[in-house]
């Protein structure tokens, strides 16, 4: 049966031989539905935004003066102060003078720990994390699926629940205040990367890995020549995630890195609002401190923007 679509009437000549201009896309129409939702999305992004920027009007006030005018939207005696204490660039007497305890504070020692257990954990879990999803995908081996069920399972277990396991493992091995401490419980695996990264193992076509036996590779060379190049775009999905998480994790580095060498930036933010110089904690250089640490994740954001959204739509996780 033939089916004939009625192209529509063209009732103006003109419009046969008006030239279409090319990529140009029609206007949406205005509605009162499309005007709440723009509405509705400004309202959320002035309500996520607030806080940022009442951090940022706080860290360029003094906390001495923040009390005089604490409703202003501007800073209160616009100042770098709060950053040159935070950065150790003020003496102990401008510290004291704009409200601060005017105790030294070693933040690049933080900030170079902070890095170092962030980089070591995404490195090993995404390394040990991607062999794991592979022998759970493509290797054939006796109890490959009970196995891999078993170890899924510890998805449902409260992460809470293993922590006091872990510490008395950490103790035991004499590791308290160490990195190896802080870095060991994730280092190797954990159940949401192996899953997330076998996923997508299973989605690749098996005649390009066939290929490559024909070609006499092996499991290791498979892993690293094929499967690797094929899965990089999970795989830095899987980074981007696990050193955002590492970046931001505070009980695990608190209970066991306690340490001045081995602090992380996360821990000493907590150290830091406990000093109570003059009655109260200095506001201006916890804000500013709290800007600074999270200045690496923003410039990861600016330059990743698009890959960490996707990764958030891809995984479901943000």
């Amino acid at each position: 049966m033939t089916t004939i679509i009625n192209a529509p009437a063209v009732t103006d000549p003109q419009e046969l031989t008006r030239p279409r201009r090319p990529g140009r896309r029609a206007k949406p129409k205005f509605t009162v539905g499309r005007t709440l939702a723009w509405v509705a999305l400004g309202g959320v992004m002035l309500i996520t935004l607030i806080p940022f920027y009442w951090m940022l009007r706080t860290s360029f006030s003094t906390s001495t003066s923040l009390g005089s005018d604490p409703g202003s939207l501007l800073p209160v005696d616009f100042t770098f102060g709060a950053y040159e204490r935070v950065l150790g660039l003020a003496t102990p007497a401008e510290a004291l003078a704009e409200g601060g305890s005017g105790a030294s504070i070693n933040f690049w020692a933080y900030l170079r720990n902070s890095l170092i257990v962030a980089t070591v954990t995404t490195i090993g879990q995404v390394l040990f994390c991607s062999m794991a999803a592979y022998a759970f995908a493509r290797l054939q081996w006796r109890g490959r699926d009970l196995v891999f069920s078993t170890f899924i399972a510890a998805l449902m277990v409260p992460p809470i629940f293993t922590t006091i396991p872990n510490f008395v493992t950490i103790r035991e091995l004499g590791l308290l205040n160490t990195y190896a401490g802080i870095i060991l419980p994730t280092l190797l695996m954990t159940p949401f990367a192996i899953f997330f990264l076998r996923q997508f193992f299973l989605g690749i076509s098996r005649e390009v890995e066939e290929a490559a036996i024909i070609d006499g590779a092996g499991p290791l060379r498979r892993f690293f020549q094929v499967i690797l190049p094929l899965g990089s775009a999970p795989i830095a999905t899987l980074a981007i995630l696990t050193y955002i998480t590492s970046w931001n994790e505070y009980f695990w580095p608190q209970l066991v890195g306690r340490e001045e060498e081995v602090r992380v930036l996360t821990v000493a933010l907590g150290v830091f609002r406990s000093q109570t110089p003059q009655g109260g904690p200095d506001w201006a250089g916890l804000m500013a401190a709290t800007l600074i640490a999270a200045l690496p994740i923003l410039i990861m954001f600016v330059f990743l923007g698009r890959r960490v959204i996707n990764s958030i739509g891809y995984s479901g996780v943000k």
